[in-house]
């Protein structure tokens, strides 16, 4: 072995080679990889018959000692053994695979024998990969960084799908391990960043996915692709195979769970998501598919309860983790730039408000988000760092959020705080499990413990018990009762609700029937006992027990209450008895004829009357000799009117436009029109060349109305050396294709600017004559 404190890319080993002679091969060499199969993982059997249970037994502890016999090698031939041993590398992934997720083993019959293997096997793995993702093991034992990171990234010892698979089986109870790891591999190989900026857009596509599977379309600027015209349309939840339905509900919790791990494990990815829009298509999402799978989950007839109930709590477990991921990325992509004080704080703020403003209009997202992270106290603590935030837009976004929640018919929570203690006791509850969620098959449900007979129906609806609010009755009431209502019925539920209460209750009125069930939230067997238990709220104690029913007033005529833009025209035929048809028809109008259209003379005898008024005309006036000009106006003698008079000057407006006093005369002289002036020629050359003497001298007062072109040619020459300077043009060496005197030799330039002429010569005039000339050479037109 080479020296201490090499990188184990630069060390050189000498070993004795097949013939049994010394060599020296690097310490990453192929032939020193240990010749060792390692079998693929296989999951526990769902079934729990002896014969399988003791299959599994005995192929997982082959892979338990087999990884235990990977991590005792030392450095050098563990580097080898994961750079040239694909079947470990296949072992591995076929575990990332198939091992069984946290929810998965509540379904699974694990024996004390098959939890303690599997446990085995689930720790062996995670110190595998804990060893190949750290690049410096001790001060002797090292790779360099940079070679590090093409190792994993070339050899696919990790990848986006195994870092997402990484994090939801082993984040529970190693989140700061698993933060380390993902954290050295981006860090030293950054080409993952990459990689991850292309696996958002195949997330976004599950959810495009899930929505076409259910017979959905999410529309608007939402979409990924738009709907095909001539699409087949899909079975919705309610109409497809039970087998569809359960592959879609675990399809959906597993994305879900998958992403939300992954972005609270490393926080640097939620910029990933948030660049790509997914804080957009979240919310819609869940708008439009949570509500329908639940329907199917509860309307649905099950043969197996236990499948449906597993349904259940794995379709509320992907609720959960969709409103966490949303909180996530507001908490790191806007939330967190303002609490660190970071430049543009308005615009992250804005930002903020934005996407709450674009969860109005979805109603059941903004419910389930609001009562797990109060918005609330988002908008408390941006006013607190930012107090120029608009509190109009603030109220109005608190406004949709109470709207959201009578629009839903549940009820919002008034206990503050009961958020963080329930997360507080979900917490101690994993911890106490194990952080390897091997501990007990059971799983717990996020919405609390179920209780039996009153005590089930009049507990107070708890923010850490029930995850949805508005959801206040148990598990056995929503799903196998198929009594409770989740929102507000139609019109035939109902009237099935009230029915059956009347059939117990056959003494109360309809109208005091009516008040209960609103009051508990449509739910039958809850109005039942507490009516039974005289455990009613003091609103519903002061109703009359006898109480009728509200009598439905007729709606009255539509058409007479009507609103529309023909009312009480002539083709008004609610109103009118008699309409003129000849003004209806069908189809396009047939137009007249060209000739018809150019004999219609209409249009001249219209406008006529307008050009009538110009037909007068006079060209002479006869007026008298001293008449007046006009009435009030100055008298004037038209005998005195000269015609000889001189108006060639009559068109400048001498003095309209001067300044007062005499400061014309100061900017620019007197000149006397050429025909007014006397005197000899000699005298007016003198006066030119006096005049042209002090154009001369004073060159400020001259008109130029010509630029000097030298001058112009200059300037555009310095505006386009400046503009060239800017793009960074490097102007052309000149050509010298002359060179030297014969027999001195000539510089390399000379010969390639003689080169680059007589490669360019075809571009002048005369081109492509020596081309031509050998044309006509060849085919004997020009003799040799």
């Amino acid at each position: 072995m080479a020296c201490a404190r090499v990188p184990l890319d630069e060390q050189q080993v000498t070993e004795l080679g097949p013939l049994g002679k010394e060599r020296t091969l690097p310490a990453l060499h192929p032939d020193r990889k240990e010749e060792r199969c390692f079998v693929p993982y296989k999951p526990p059997p769902e079934d729990g018959s002896p014969a399988k249970v003791e299959e599994f037994l005995e192929h997982a502890r082959f892979i338990a000692e087999d990884l235990e016999w990977l991590l005792a090698l030392p450095h050098d031939k563990f580097w080898c053994q994961v750079v040239f041993d694909e079947s470990l590398l296949q072992c591995l992934d076929s575990y990332l695979e198939l091992a069984p997720r946290g929810l998965d083993l509540c379904t699974l019959p694990l024996s004390p024998a098959v939890a303690d293997v599997q446990r085995t096997v689930h720790k062996a793995v995670f110190l595998t990969f804990l060893r190949m993702a750290t690049h410096k093991e001790s001060k002797e034992h090292f790779i360099t960084p940079a070679v590090f990171g093409e190792i994993i990234y070339n050899n696919f010892v990790f990848d986006i799908p195994k870092i997402l698979d990484l994090c939801v089986l082993f984040g529970k109870g190693n989140s700061q391990l698993l933060h380390k790891m993902i954290e050295n591999i981006f860090t030293q190989q950054p080409a993952y960043y990459s990689d991850l900026e292309e696996t958002v857009p195949t997330v976004l596509q599950v959810f495009d996915t899930i929505l076409e599977k259910c017979g959905l379309q999410c529309e608007g600027a939402t979409a990924m692709e738009p709907m095909k015209l001539n699409a087949q349309k899909q079975p919705t939840a309610m109409s497809m195979n039970l087998e569809e339905l359960v592959d879609i509900v675990l399809y959906l919790c597993d994305s879900t769970t998958t992403i939300h791990t992954f972005l609270d494990i490393f926080p640097s990815a939620c910029s990933s998501f948030h660049s790509h829009g997914f804080l957009s298509r979240l919310p819609p999402f869940y708008e439009a598919t949570v509500p329908d799978l639940e329907k199917a989950i509860r309307k649905r007839n099950f043969d197996d309860k236990s499948l449906q109930e597993d349904l259940w709590k794995r379709m509320s477990h992907s609720c959960r983790k969709m409103v966490e991921t949303t909180h996530l990325l507001l908490h790191h992509t806007c939330l967190q730039p303002i609490l660190e004080g970071r430049e543009n704080m308005q615009t992250f703020a804005e930002e903020l408000l934005q996407y709450f403003t674009s969860f109005l209009p979805e109603k059941r997202f903004l419910v389930d988000f609001d009562e797990q992270f109060p918005i609330s106290d988002d908008i408390s603590l941006l006013q607190q760092a930012l107090p120029v935030i608009d509190e109009t837009r603030t109220s109005y976004l608190l406004q949709g959020v109470e709207s959201a929640w009578d629009a839903t018919g549940g009820r919002r929570p008034q206990t503050e705080g009961a958020s963080s203690s329930s997360a507080d006791q979900g917490a101690a509850a994993a911890a106490a499990a194990g952080s390897d969620g091997f501990g007990s098959p059971e799983v717990k449900e996020s919405r609390g413990e179920r209780l039996v007979g009153a005590e089930a129906k009049m507990a107070a609806p708890q923010k850490g018990d029930n995850f949805f609010p508005y959801r206040t009755v148990t598990w056995h009431q929503n799903v196998l009762g198929f009594q409770g209502a989740v929102c507000p019925v139609s019109g035939p539920e109902l009237e099935s609700l009230l029915s059956c209460i009347r059939d117990l209750l056959p003494d109360l009125g309809e109208g005091f029937l009516l008040a209960c069930l609103q009051e508990y939230g449509y739910n039958s067997e809850l109005v039942i006992n507490n009516i039974l238990e005289d455990r009613l709220a003091p609103s519903l104690d002061k109703l009359d027990r006898t109480m009728p029913r509200p009598v439905k007033e007729d709606l009255p005529d539509v058409l007479n209450n009507r609103s529309n833009v023909f009312d009480d025209d002539e083709f008004d035929v609610f109103r009118r008895d008699q309409v003129d048809m000849s003004r209806v028809w069908k189809g396009r109008r047939k137009g007249e004829s060209a000739r018809e259209m150019l004999n219609d003379k209409q249009h001249i005898a219209e406008q006529r009357a307008r050009y009538q008024t110009y037909e007068t005309v006079v060209d002479e006036v006869a007026v008298e000799p001293g008449a007046s000009g006009g009435a009030g106006a100055d008298t004037y003698d038209l005998d005195d009117y000269d015609d000889e008079y001189d108006d060639t000057y009559d068109m400048n407006q001498i003095g309209a436009n001067d300044l007062d006093g005499d400061s014309l005369l100061s900017r620019r002289p007197f000149t006397v029109p050429q025909v007014l002036r006397k005197g000899t020629k000699a005298e007016e050359e003198e006066q030119e060349d006096d005049e042209d003497k002090d154009v001369s001298q004073n060159p400020v007062n001259r008109d130029q109305f010509v630029q000097d072109p030298a001058l112009l040619r200059e300037r555009a020459e310095a505006k386009r050396a400046a503009m060239q300077q800017r793009k960074g043009f490097r102007p052309e060496r000149p050509s010298n294709v002359v060179g030297r005197p014969k027999g001195q030799g000539q510089t390399t330039e000379t010969f390639l600017d003689r080169r680059k002429k007589e490669a360019n010569k075809s571009r002048v005039s005369n081109h492509n004559r020596r081309s031509m000339a050998d044309r006509k050479r060849n085919k004997g037109m020009i003799p040799s």
